[in-house]
């Protein structure tokens, strides 16, 4: 299978403007963001898939690839199916610009997902870890997913899932991890649907594969990784840096 990587850029940010060209250890975020998908030796290719010359420029003159989305889009899944379209590929994994530290482990058994019998009718399938803190169990921020016995989501919420409604009872909580792998037909297909109920009262995109009757297997990972949202994000990313003595 030929597996490729696309890297959504947006240049624009409601919490956090121009994050992915704000310096971390001596390179910007979407450029250690790349390096890093590219270091997982896991892709035939990677792209970063973005709408401003800044980006582009930021990973090209840094020998990498970039391409230019051409339409406006609600979503980065929506701006990696623009380009998806145009590639020949078999298993597209989407992996969010604001990502810098991304490891090989997660991403290696989010495609293992699609190997072997098994993995034959999957279409797309995400990353969840198991929830211990029960403040981020209550954190609308913290998206949560419940799965069936064979590992396919049964549904996406900001709020707890399952409700503890048995006091004796002891839920196991998964957060979701907003990675995603999709055979290129299931994210093109995603991308001619319209956006579902659910999906615009939670605000959580991956819902409207389960509304339209889309399922989406979930791997297990231990790492939930780092997300740069927020200039404190920055912050404490610059501090996990320095601590690791990662060399710029």
């Amino acid at each position: 299978m030929k597996r490729v990587a696309l890297i959504p850029a947006r240049l624009g940010s409601t919490r956090f403007p121009g994050k992915l060209l704000a310096m971390l250890g001596g390179k910007t975020v979407i450029r250690r963001t790349y390096q890093s998908v590219i270091g997982t030796g896991l892709f035939d290719d990677v792209l970063v898939v973005c709408d401003s010359d800044e980006i582009e420029q930021e990973i090209v003159r840094h020998s990498g690839h970039a391409v230019r989305s051409t339409r406006e889009h609600e979503s980065g899944t929506d701006r990696i199916a623009e380009i998806a379209e145009t590639l020949a590929a078999d298993i597209v994994v989407n992996v969010q610009g604001d990502t810098p530290f991304t490891e090989r482990a997660p991403l290696e058994a989010l495609l293992a997902v699609f190997e072997g019998a098994a993995g034959r009718d999957v279409q797309v399938a995400s990353l969840m870890r198991v929830l211990t803190d029960a403040a981020l169990v209550a954190d609308p921020n913290c998206v949560k997913v419940a799965v069936d016995l064979r590992m396919n989501a049964l549904l996406f919420s900001r709020a707890a899932i399952p409700y503890p409604r048995d006091p004796a009872a002891q839920p196991t909580y998964h957060e979701h991890i907003g990675v995603y792998a999709f055979r290129r037909e299931a994210l093109l297909a995603f991308a001619r649907l319209a956006p579902s109920p659910l999906e615009l009262v939670e605000k959580i995109e991956c819902l409207r594969f389960l509304e339209n009757g889309m399922r989406i297997r979930m791997a297990v990972t231990d790492r939930a990784g780092v997300e740069i949202n927020t200039p404190e994000d920055l912050a404490r990313a610059e501090h996990l840096l320095q601590g690791a003595r990662v060399t710029p």
